[in-house]
């Protein structure tokens, strides 16, 4: 069995810059995505992402639904984003209203912030969580000079360091460990951003429309985006031409049983797109879960790869990256069918271990 690795092993998760649920509120003033808002900015339409879905109304207003991509939570949330100093009328009532472009944000995990950081809008970011992998040189500067704040971590936020913050709106992952009590009440509007939620690369990838719907950067969202659609399906449609498709074992072992993520994960399909089976393919769950290790036998005994995680050798930064999911998948088509890449390519995040 071959084995490959993850070198800068957090990034997996935030080089995934990443429409369901909710009420519609009033048709009557809805109009076509492809129209011009009375604001003049790009429209956005989520094209892969399950997780938000936005309706455009006459006055400039964006009526923006979340919920859950994976439909585990019934939960919804609601948000009207409208033009800075404005009261539109049509606002509906169970929506809670947003002024944007916002002028400053808190950012509660790394994919979040990778959305700012892909942007070039970092200098929106006034507070953030953790540091421990953070290689930005943009970012750990603005920590430097106190531009941006540490503001603790879930279940112990610093309200204080918070509110000197100022941010306009603070970006949660609501279905995660939670810890919110405090940051509810700041009164500030907390905003679910459920990115890492979603079940496919490009799903995942295109939140950063979402984030751009807030800073006003809406045409250089859909750019970025656009190309990393393309990059990758190029890539997917290539791999759809191979012949094999060799098996990939990936999980852990933790406390004598092995954690794996299901065939409906997100992994999975990065897997199928880059022309390789995931040994769980046909397993229902797009979650993590923990099997024995008989179970694990059976299906990977004769599994071709095997993905494993270590940490990675030398500067890992975010800058050199990108967190773009063509250049994941284009590690995975190097790795699974070799003959298909470039001459020319070198690994980014994988590569095969000697």
């Amino acid at each position: 069995m071959k084995q490959f690795s993850l070198k800068g092993f957090v990034l997996v998760l935030t080089l995934l810059l990443t429409a369901c649920g909710g009420k519609n509120g009033q048709a009557s003033h809805a109009v076509d995505v492809a129209v011009e808002t009375t604001v003049g900015a790009a429209q956005i339409a989520p094209q892969y992402a399950e997780g938000f879905k936005v309706k455009y109304l006459n006055d400039g207003v964006r009526l923006v639904d979340i919920a859950d991509p994976e439909n585990e939570s019934a939960q919804t949330y609601h948000f009207a984003l409208v033009p800075r100093g404005t009261k539109p009328a049509s606002v509906p009532s169970d929506y809670q209203v947003v002024e944007t472009p916002v002028r400053h944000v808190i950012c509660m995990t790394t994919l979040q912030l990778s959305n700012f950081i892909a942007l070039d809008a970092t200098s929106y970011v006034t507070g953030i969580t953790s540091t421990r992998h953070l290689f930005n040189e943009k970012m750990n500067e603005q920590l430097k000079n106190g531009q941006t704040s540490k503001i603790g971590i879930e279940g112990n936020f610093d309200t204080e360091v918070i509110i000197n913050a100022n941010p306009d709106v603070i970006f949660i992952s609501p279905f995660k460990r939670g810890g919110y009590d405090a940051l509810t009440e700041t009164g500030l509007p907390l905003v679910p951003h459920l990115g890492y939620k979603e079940l496919t690369p490009l799903g995942q990838a295109e939140w950063v429309k979402f984030i751009g719907m807030f800073i006003g950067m809406e045409k250089e969202a859909n750019e970025l985006f656009d190309g990393i659609a393309h990059r990758y399906n190029a890539l997917k449609e290539q791999t759809a031409k191979a012949t094999e498709r060799p098996v990939v074992l990936s999980g852990e072992i933790r406390g004598g049983n092995w954690y794996a993520v299901g065939g409906q994960s997100f992994l999975a399909q990065v897997f199928r797109d880059a022309g390789a089976d995931y040994f769980l393919k046909d397993d229902t769950n797009s979650g993590g879960m923990n099997l024995d290790f008989e179970t694990v036998y059976s299906k990977a005994a004769n599994a071709q790869y095997w993905r494993i995680m270590n940490s990675f050798d030398g500067t890992y930064t975010y800058d050199a990256l990108k967190r773009q999911p063509d250049v994941l998948l284009e590690d995975f088509v190097a790795v699974f069918h070799p003959e298909m890449a470039s001459p020319e390519y070198k690994p980014t995040y994988y590569h095969l271990l000697k």
